[in-house]
């Protein structure tokens, strides 16, 4: 039996917890509201999936944690992820930082890189106009209850003409059910910088034994020819729900890169969106995942285009296992005036059981003459052809098939900007891919 836990979305509750911890009354308003509207509104339904069937109340409870002296306190789910070299770093136990570092060098260049609980307190002047601004906390009530519950997160600020060389890091673990765990990840990449920033989602193997959700919000604005590339690995037991959500809002000439392994054990609903709204404006989003046992996953891509000559290209890869369930959603959105925009957008689906279910359903939505737009759309098996192949030239059928799959996936996993993240995904992916 699933344990459902107390969920303070009430204005009052959600109001006191804000004032307990020092928020500024602006954050605290903020929280009030959309607590209340978190108790009218109805859940997201995204397309084939009945996410209101899932344990959606088990978002625990807010618990101050301590901070750690050194990273080498944290537990090895996070010290194993740590790159080598790092020098900017974010740890979030559960509900509450537990350690966090920037270099002196982008500090001294104006880089802020810090918790966004932090940030709304001392930096307030940069948070607060754009925190919720490309999402609204008032879409429904996975929003709403964000805006009133989040914890946690990171928020990075990157001044004007600034390049952060260096990649900037967070790891976001959970090592208790019954606490909160909603990070909410806010980047401002001000004109002409550039910025990579990765992050793992996590829980800590064993210690998550009842339900759990983990919600988040990622919101990313990126300025006149800013460029920003944002990698997350998401990898959660399954008894956890992983909600997330993510936007980027581009100016003119700005560029945005996604790289998103969807890697949970549980069910998974996750959407990534580019609002190309300048002139130039280009999104590149490419997004991997592995389903098994019985999970059920909704994984959604957009690019919306409102400005002349921008570009997108969506690529989503997923193989499915056993009996889980993937429904792969890619919408290219090309609205009137957006001349010259181009979008372009495929989804690849392996089976590898007859009980697994893939849905790759490419969609475009074009409301203006002089643009291109493409997709390609399809679903299979592991071609047997290409087995015998290289069984022919002295490989074993089990290598011959995970050599392919690794093929079929290498397109994203090559993608991925830092080499010990990357070799990371690729431990998991051959985990997941041999139970």
């Amino acid at each position: 039996m699933s344990t459902q836990l107390s969920t303070p979305t009430d204005r009052q509750s959600a109001e006191a917890l804000a004032r307990s911890k020092g928020e500024p009354q602006w954050l605290v308003d903020l929280r009030g509201e959309a607590a209340e509207l978190a108790g009218t509104l109805e859940w997201p339904k995204p397309e084939k999936i009945r996410i209101d069937r899932w344990n959606l109340t088990a978002v625990g409870n807010y618990e101050q944690g301590q901070a750690a002296a050194s990273v080498g306190e944290l537990p090895s789910v996070v010290t194993e992820l740590v790159a080598e070299g790092t020098e900017s770093l974010i740890v979030q136990q559960n509900s509450t930082i537990a350690w966090k570092q920037v270099s002196a060098e982008l500090a001294a260049k104006g880089v802020i890189f810090t918790d966004l609980e932090t940030a709304c307190k001392e930096h307030a002047d940069l948070v607060q106009p754009y925190l919720f601004k490309a999402i609204d906390k008032g879409d429904n009530k996975l929003t709403a209850l964000h805006a009133a519950l989040w914890n946690g997160g990171v928020f990075v600020y990157v001044p004007r003409n600034v390049e952060v060389e260096l990649p900037l890091q967070a790891i976001l673990y959970n090592n208790k059910s019954e606490a909160a765990f909603a990070p909410h990840i806010l980047i401002v990449a001000e004109s002409n910088s550039k910025v990579t920033y990765v992050d793992y989602v996590v829980s800590e193997p064993g210690t998550t034994t009842e339900p759990f959700v983990h919600h988040s919000v990622v919101e990313v604005f990126v300025k006149s020819g800013a460029h920003v590339r944002f990698g997350s690995i998401h990898h959660m037991a399954d008894n956890g729900v992983d909600l997330t959500l993510r936007r980027s809002i581009i100016e003119n000439d700005g560029r945005m890169e996604w790289v998103i392994g969807d890697l949970n054990d549980g069910n998974t609903l996750s959407d990534t969106t580019s609002h190309l709204k300048g002139n130039g404006s280009n999104s590149d989003a490419k997004v991997i995942t592995i389903g098994q046992n019985d999970q059920k996953m909704s994984l959604t891509t957009q690019a919306v285009h409102f400005g002349r000559s921008s570009e997108s290209d969506m690529v989503t890869r997923a193989v499915m296992k056993d009996s889980a369930t993937a429904i792969i959603n890619g919408i290219t959105k090309i609205e009137k005036g957006a001349t010259k925009a181009n979008g372009v957008q495929t989804e690849k689906v392996l089976m590898l059981s007859p009980k697994a279910r893939g849905d790759a359903n490419p969609i475009l939505l074009i409301d203006e003459d002089d643009v291109k737009a493409g997709h390609a759309a399809s679903v299979g098996q592991v071609n047997p052809e290409q087995v015998y192949y290289l069984m022919s030239r002295g490989i074993t059928k089990q290598d011959a098939e995970r050599l392919i799959i690794y093929g079929f996936l290498a397109p994203v996993v090559s993608e991925i900007p830092i080499d010990a993240v990357r070799e990371q995904l690729q431990r998991l992916l051959e985990r997941k891919l041999e139970g």
